[in-house]
């Protein structure tokens, strides 16, 4: 078998030893260059690694294995893969041939010009744009530990809602919206901000996304409910409005900024989709 790894920032090769120890695997440092060049794809680091390396990974069809070294860990935390020891162990089954591989959804982002991008957790903007500027800003350290959350309480004190537009091609919130919100996220997996359950009932394999919108409310109410986000608990505020749909234009005047997996993509407007069985990935229940 021969297994390629990408390593992301802040990573060096002797992360790899614990998958090297008593296994048989050829290791081929770096992308592939085609399908046939490699079995499986290892890659190491966080959501920005894997979100920078999707459209090449999406082409190659391999299987792909995440193991979470990054700052923020929230595709490997949705794919139960929450530790380094549980991505060796993946691995482990994968090498025997047990076939624990499985084809999950990946989102979308179209601009009018015919770019596409691709997230694998939760596309947003508005509050959520605005934090993750900020976080990307800080050290890489400090964002390992609680950047997101850091970067939250002084962007909410600053922070105005944003004009959006929004057509719902389907769903049960199908139609066209035009109003001022705080955040819109479009979500592929339950987590983003290294573990907060903004949608916490997406998942990776049904072919929707999750809609989360946070519609105005006071500074003070808003930072009371952020820690409930780490629980999935603001669905039950009624500012906040939830819904899945495949595909959601979205305008804003003046234009916003798109944020995808903790990255800047590009700003609207945009059309945020899904596209099904995209990524095969490697996972502990197969």
């Amino acid at each position: 078998m021969r297994a390629a790894v990408i390593f992301g920032l802040g990573t060096s090769p002797a992360i790899l030893n614990s998958f090297r120890a008593g296994s048989t695997t050829d290791w081929i440092e770096g992308v592939p260059a085609s399908s046939t060049d490699a079995d499986a794809v290892l890659t190491f680091g966080g959501d920005g690694t894997i979100h920078r390396h999707l459209p090449t990974l999406v082409r190659l069809k391999l299987p792909v294995l995440v193991v979470p070294a990054g700052s923020g860990n929230d595709f490997a935390r949705s794919l139960t893969l929450g530790s380094f020891g549980e991505s060796v162990e993946a691995w482990r089954t994968f090498e025997s041939g047990t076939g624990n591989v499985r084809a999950i959804d990946l989102g979308t982002i179209t601009e009018d010009g015919g770019t596409r991008h691709y997230f694998s957790c939760v596309a947003g903007c508005g509050l959520d744009s605005a934090v993750a500027r900020k976080a990307n800003r800080m050290p890489r350290w400090l964002r390992r530990h609680g950047g997101y959350a850091l970067g939250l309480i002084p962007t909410i004190l600053g922070f105005s809602p944003v004009n959006l537009r929004l057509d719902i091609r389907d769903g049960p919130m199908a139609g066209k919206v035009a109003k001022p919100v705080l955040l819109a996220a479009f979500a592929n997996t339950p987590f983003y901000g290294d573990g907060m359950r903004v949608a916490p009932y997406a998942k990776m394999d049904d072919g929707k996304l999750d809609l989360c919108l946070i519609n105005p409310l006071s500074r003070l109410k808003l930072l009371s409910l952020f820690p409930s986000v780490y629980f999935g608990r603001h669905l039950a505020i009624r500012e906040v409005e939830y819904s899945q749909a495949e595909r959601i234009r979205v305008e804003a005047e003046p234009p916003v900024e798109i944020f995808a997996d903790g990255e800047y993509v590009c700003q609207t407007p945009v059309e945020i989709a899904v596209q099904r069985n995209a990524l095969n990935v490697i996972s502990p229940g197969g």
